[in-house]
């Protein structure tokens, strides 16, 4: 034999070699069969999406993947590959060995011998499984945002309507319009930073201060309680009321605020309740919310306890102010947290 023919047959076997590892290590199956539906290739990665090891699928008829109802798509892969036609990569369900279903995109090329007969097909088989998981939670995700932005446009026009019909001046209306919205972004970013996964009481409180210069001494107890989004944008929003009121109408030099939260049993044995305090000195201006003609009064006696399904109650004896809220802890507490 000629060094000619030696070495194109060294680079013949170098290719094959080369393509068999690609197939081996490739991260999708990858199975050729004859157009008899015998199994003849089976690599690695169609072992792990299948659950058959090589030597148990060749030899094999390619239905032992193929979900019965299914049959026909193979029947119109043969007969579109004898006739010569391209076939694009579509995506259907094949079955793993314990009958369980699989989603996968599948891309099939004709193979041919030395003549350039079609003898059989060369199949790509691409988990889906990961991806339509990830589509499905998009979609939950996309819902969840939508109805989280009609409920905050909700509470933006309130803000704008119940502002305005409590506003004298567009100067002051525009004022307060931006103040409460950026109480609400507080919360929002507060969220957003977690992934609304859920926020600790201290963080929103600390939060809804943090913009306010001189806003006096806080004194905070209570456990550890990650609050679920509404109650962070409910409780948020109570919070920046009460804190704008003692910005303008408390002595701060005197003034300090207590705000306590507990979790407890409440009347019934199975409904645990949420019970959250804010106990505030020296206001200079005892009457100001009792004469309810205030938005900070609408958030603070009935929207913020009616979104979280409890009550709330806002007292003032002498100079001391006092907000209570108690509400279903199911309906504050990210569950299990």
């Amino acid at each position: 034999m000629s060094e000619r023919k030696l070495s194109k047959r060294r680079q013949k076997n170098h290719s094959a070699a080369r393509l068999a590892a690609i197939v081996d290590s490739s991260f999708d199956a990858i199975i050729s069969n004859d157009l008899d539906g015998t199994i003849a290739s089976w690599n690695k990665a169609a072992e792990r999406l299948f659950g058959l090891s090589a030597d148990e699928a060749i030899g094999q008829s390619i239905h032992i993947i193929i979900p019965e109802d299914r049959y026909n798509e193979e029947v119109d892969i043969v007969r579109r590959l004898k006739l010569g036609e391209k076939i694009d990569t579509f995506e259907t369900v094949r079955m793993k060995s314990t009958g369980e279903p699989v989603q996968v995109s599948i891309t099939v090329s004709p193979i041919s011998d030395k003549r350039g007969k079609i003898v059989g097909a060369s199949k790509i088989a691409r988990d889906l499984s990961e991806a339509k998981e990830n589509e499905r939670r998009l979609r939950l995700l996309m819902r969840e945002i939508n109805h989280r932005v009609k409920n905050q446009y909700a509470v933006i026009l309130s803000v704008i309507s119940q502002t305005a019909a409590r506003s004298h001046d567009i100067q002051g209306f525009e004022r307060r319009v931006r103040e409460r919205i950026m109480g609400l972004s507080h919360s929002h970013d507060l969220l957003s930073s977690v992934d609304w996964a859920g926020v600790e009481l201290r963080s929103l409180l600390s939060h809804q201060v943090k913009p306010f210069n001189g806003a006096g001494e806080f004194r905070l107890s209570g456990p550890d309680m990650l609050l679920d989004a509404n109650a962070v944008l409910n409780i948020g929003m109570a919070l920046h009321e009460l804190i704008i009121n003692r910005v303008q109408f408390a002595d701060i030099d005197r003034s300090s605020v207590d705000v306590t939260w507990e979790a407890c049993q409440g009347d019934t044995l199975d409904e645990p309740t949420f019970q959250l305090a804010w106990r505030e000195t020296a206001i200079r201006n005892p009457d100001l919310l009792a004469q309810g003609n205030g938005f900070g009064s609408l958030v603070l006696r009935r929207i913020v306890a009616s979104s979280l399904g409890g009550v709330s109650e806002w007292k003032i004896i002498d100079d001391v102010l006092t907000w209570t809220l108690a509400a279903p802890l199911s309906k504050v507490k990210i569950r299990d947290a």
